[in-house]
This record gives structure tokens, C-alpha cells and sequence, in this order.
């Protein structure tokens, strides 16, 4: 099969490799499209990866070519996505459920093959088998979709209350739509280019500040009466965007850190006081998953999807490459020119 291979830093070579054999519980999928996560951006560009040669990839949706004999949930012909945290099952945290937080888990596109590839071959426990009324270009979005959903989940998000989203790129915009369903009274997006103000408004925000505005934290204050926000998500994984959270938290408030910083992150002693002072719960989310395996999050992602309760808009999607082309797309990130999720198509 084809596949395209990360070779050595910032180069990924698209050449033939092995397919992986069909045991017992695997499923081979093909994969029809898979998406740049921005984990895999410094895996290419940063000397990132953990070892060479490895295919990236872990966001992927495709159909059931094969199965091994003692596959029950899934058949050739299903559309799926793929489940890429493998969990050891066994550990303290396992058996609590707590599943992201195995110490001796496997990853698929970071630890392991991935779905830069016209194919893969996973166990079941890694395959979810969706509604074939989702497309596989919108079912590429499923586990960002339940990144965002964990995260709300790990907040105990209760209805009729303010939301602050700090980051209007992929995680923050399913976050609104997921936020919304659920019950928030006022939903406010932060972002900092002008240009996705109207995608994030049609999609349900009921307003956009832009941080650049030199009075953005008095629009955004005013937004809430002065209290500040009930929930707030830091999506970006920026650290500018973590500390104004410390600023917009009202009394007794809970904000959530999606993002990954990649600088350090430091606190004034006046921002530490805020923390103090308003006795605000800070905690961070980290991946996608509950007990029951896989989680409550994949149950609802499916059902979000397949009702049309999340949408997502074609600008969303900023560029579509063919697997082949890979390298080019990572050019792009390597230019700072992507504006939106960048695909690739794997299986045409």
C-alpha cells in the first residue's frame, strides 16, 4: 500500500509499504481521509516524532475492508473512525476508567503506524463504527469533536450559565455547538483575526471579541454585567490566552486548558490573586475518553453528527491535499499560511 512516511525531520516520503496482517480482533480500514492535527505539525517540522521511520496520523475516517474472526462489532462495509489511544486496560487509572491518563498506553500516528495511509489495520477496541449518513469529510472531524466534548464533560458543565472560549479554530468552534446543545445561556468567542468572527457567530456564538481590540476586556466584561464567565475553555493552547482567563473568571467559576503551550507560562502575582480571590477552579483535559470504553464522548459525537447538531462549514477546511502531497501541506504550516483544518485525501 501506499503511504506517506516521515522519514527524518521535515521530510515525508510517499512510497510503498507494508500492509500490516488482519489477526483475530483487527479490522483493515481504508482510509478515505485523514487530519493534520496540530500535534503532528512538530512531529515533522520540530525533529517531534519518537523515532524514523513512522506514519503520523490520528484523525481518520474510513470503511471496513476485512475483519479478523472474532470481530463482532464492526463488518466489511461500515464506515468508522478511528479510536487512536490504546490504553494498557489494566492499570489503576484503566480500571477507574480514566483511560487518558495510562501510564502505559500506545498512540496510533505517534507511537505506532497511523492513517497517513491508504489503509490501516487496528484492533477492534480502536475501531467505532459510525452512521454511513456522515460523510467521511465530516467524519474526519470526530475526534476533535470528542477532544471538545471531554473537555466540557471534565469542567461539569451545567446549563444556563455564561461561557468564555478563548481560540475560535477547530476544538473551540465544535466546543461552541457542543455548549450550545447543552444548555449555555451566552456563549462568547475570542479570537484575534477578523476573519472568522462570522464563521463563529453563524455557527451559534453569540458574540466574538477580537484580543487585539485594545478594550477587548472591557467588551468582554460587559458581556457578563462585570461578573465575568461562568465556564471558560482555553482552546488555543496559547499562553496569552490562558493568562486573560485568570482576568475574565467570575466568583466561584471553572476554566478548562485544552490547548498545549509550547512556551512557558507565568503568572503575576496580582493574576495569582485573582485566583484566589475569586476562588475559581482551574483544570486542565486532556484527550477524549470515559468508561464505558471509549467514552460517552464518542457516543455523543455520532449522534451530534448524524442529527446535524454540529455543522461544519466548508470554510472550516482549509485546504484538502492528496496523500501524496503531504509534504507540501506541511509547507504550508511551515509558512504560517493555514487559516483553517488542513485533510488529506487518502483513497480516492
Amino acid at each position: 500500500m501506499k503511504a506517506s512516511v516521515l522519514v527524518s525531520d521535515r521530510k515525508l516520503e510517499y512510497k510503498d509499504i507494508d500492509s500490516d496482517e488482519v489477526k483475530e480482533n483487527d479490522v483493515r480500514i481504508d482510509v478515505k481521509y485523514t487530519g493534520i492535527c496540530g500535534s503532528d505539525v512538530p512531529r515533522v517540522l520540530k525533529h517531534g516524532a519518537h523515532f524514523y521511520p513512522i506514519v503520523l496520523g490520528h484523525e481518520f475516517s474510513g470503511e471496513v475492508t476485512e475483519v479478523g474472526n472474532e470481530v463482532t462489532s464492526v463488518k466489511p462495509g461500515d464506515h468508522v473512525v478511528g479510536i487512536p489511544l490504546m490504553p494498557c486496560f489494566e492499570c489503576e487509572d484503566c480500571k477507574k476508567g480514566n483511560f487518558s491518563l495510562c501510564k502505559h498506553y500506545s498512540f496510533v500516528g505517534s507511537r505506532r503506524n497511523g492513517s497517513y495511509a491508504e489503509e490501516i489495520v487496528l484492533p477492534e477496541n480502536n475501531v467505532f463504527k459510525i452512521s454511513n449518513d456522515i460523510p467521511f469529510d465530516k467524519a474526519v472531524f470526530f475526534e476533535p469533536i470528542t477532544v471538545a466534548y471531554h473537555a466540557i464533560l471534565q469542567s461539569k458543565f451545567e446549563p444556563n450559565k455564561t461561557v468564555a472560549i478563548l481560540g475560535d479554530g477547530t476544538i473551540g468552534l465544535f466546543a461552541l455547538q457542543i455548549l450550545k446543545c447543552l444548555g449555555a445561556s451566552k456563549v462568547v468567542m475570542f479570537g484575534r483575526k477578523e476573519e472568522k468572527k462570522n464563521r463563529a457567530l453563524a455557527l451559534g456564538a453569540d458574540a466574538w471579541i477580537c484580543t487585539t481590540d485594545e478594550d477587548f476586556m472591557k467588551q468582554a466584561m460587559a458581556a457578563t454585567d462585570g461578573k465575568g464567565f461562568d465556564y471558560l475553555y482555553e482552546a488555543a493552547g496559547n499562553t496569552q490566552t490562558m493568562l486573560y482567563m485568570f482576568e475574565l473568571a467570575a466568583n466561584k467559576s471553572t476554566a478548562c486548558l485544552i490547548g498545549t503551550p509550547t512556551s512557558n507560562l507565568e503568572l503575576t502575582p496580582r493574576l495569582w490573586e485573582n485566583l484566589n480571590r475569586k476562588e475559581f477552579y482551574l483544570t486542565g483535559s486532556w484527550m477524549s475518553y470515559s468508561n464505558p470504553w471509549p467514552g460517552v464522548e464518542w457516543q455523543e459525537a455520532n449522534k451530534l453528527l448524524k442529527n446535524g447538531d454540529i455543522q461544519i462549514p466548508s470554510d472550516m477546511v482549509d485546504k484538502v491535499f492528496d496523500l501524496e502531497d503531504a509534504m507540501d501541506a506541511f509547507d504550508l504550516f511551515d509558512k504560517g499560511e493555514v487559516k483553517g483544518k488542513v485533510l488529506l485525501r487518502c483513497k480516492k
